[in-house]
């Protein structure tokens, strides 16, 4: 039988914005072999739905977003502009919207509208942006998004913005880097929480972690991070912050890129599951059992080729079978934390 999942990233809006002399929504409702996620794939493989985000572009100077393999500069590229964010932004979102309008899916800004979309067996969206930069300080766009049925908020990606500092993709390195949140960056925790919107930590740093850790009634989220401690890379959550994580009855969800998986932080497509499963191991014992969900930055980075794309997600959840987690606990992992965080934090 196959087990039902949520997804807590992927990046395939930004993936549909960029194809080139393509009707974008056609090429996701009826399938492909182009990228990680589509319609006919996500209904083979269980898919109940997922965090759609928006992330914009690096300007193309800078550092371009993980992807297959591409070597990475370790260095934080630079900041962008608003008006650059804002339009890449509004044209994934209208795909989103266009999508739903084709009944493709359904963007859920509620728990209540989440259950009725799986249980309809349409596919639920919740509508996520990975970097703050389309928000302006004085929070008229937050207005608009949220109109448009934003509900999670990613308040860096690997760049710093007027809110916050991203981490840089280093290997043996700490999350530990540059200032925290600024003065804007800390009422946007405080607005976010006040209108119902989540706050993503992923790719936020060490001192932006402890300011929203002090400021948020929230508990903490991290969509898309995996363990220091095996994969000793900025990206992931040191013992501190799981710990953070936990005492907040947050969640974590694992990450699937290679980089973040592997040991020795290579973008590798040959890197067996059990190094996953060693990361759920990990974040299970850290956080409890409502504490782990998935997160698999599909479409914004190299997966296990073991994984491949949507349709490999029900092998990770056979080798945590397989390992011995029992078929409540891995029910949760795949699905139910996530709808429980959403209700807890949404609405």
């Amino acid at each position: 039988m196959t087990i039902p999942f949520f997804d807590g990233h992927n990046d395939t809006l930004l993936r549909l914005l960029e194809a080139e002399g393509a009707d974008r929504e056609r090429a996701f409702m009826e399938g492909g072999k182009d990228g990680h996620i589509d319609l006919p794939r996500a209904r083979t493989a269980g898919m109940a739905g997922g965090f759609f985000a928006m992330f914009p572009p690096p300007l193309k100077t800078g550092l371009a977003k993980v992807s297959g393999g591409a070597a990475l500069e370790p260095n934080l590229p630079p900041e962008l502009a608003w008006g650059d964010a804002m339009a890449s932004t509004s044209g994934m979102a209208s795909i989103l919207l266009r999508l739903e309008r084709a009944g493709a899916l359904a963007v859920c800004r509620n728990a209540g509208e989440l259950r009725a979309a799986m249980a309809r067996d349409t596919l639920a969206a919740i509508f996520h942006i990975e970097g703050a930069e389309a928000i302006d300080t004085d929070f008229r766009s937050l207005e608009l998004l949220y109109a448009a049925g934003l509900r999670s908020i990613g308040i860096t990606w690997s760049r710093a913005n007027a809110f916050g500092t991203g981490v840089p993709f280093r290997h043996n390195a700490d999350p530990d880097i540059g200032p925290g949140l600024s003065d804007a960056g800390k009422e946007l925790v405080r607005v976010c929480n006040q209108m119902g919107v989540m706050i993503d930590l992923s790719h936020l740093n060490a001192a932006g972690f402890r300011d929203v850790a002090a400021i948020s009634s929230h508990p903490l989220v991290a969509t898309h991070s995996n363990v220091h401690a095996i994969s000793p890379h900025a990206r992931n959550l040191v013992d501190w912050q799981l710990a953070a994580i936990a005492e907040s009855k947050g969640i974590v969800g694992l990450n699937f890129a290679t980089g973040f998986l592997r040991p020795d932080g290579k973008f590798d497509a040959d890197t067996e599951i059990e190094v996953m499963v060693r990361h759920v191991d990990a974040l299970v014992a850290a956080l409890g059992e409502d504490g782990v969900a998935l997160g698999s930055d599909f479409d914004g980075a190299m997966v296990p080729a073991v994984i491949g794309d949507v349709t490999g997600v029900p092998r990770l959840l056979q080798a945590l079978l397989d390992k011995g987690y029992g078929q409540d606990l891995v029910h949760k992992i795949a699905l139910e934390n996530w709808v429980s965080m959403i209700a807890g934090v949404i609405g």
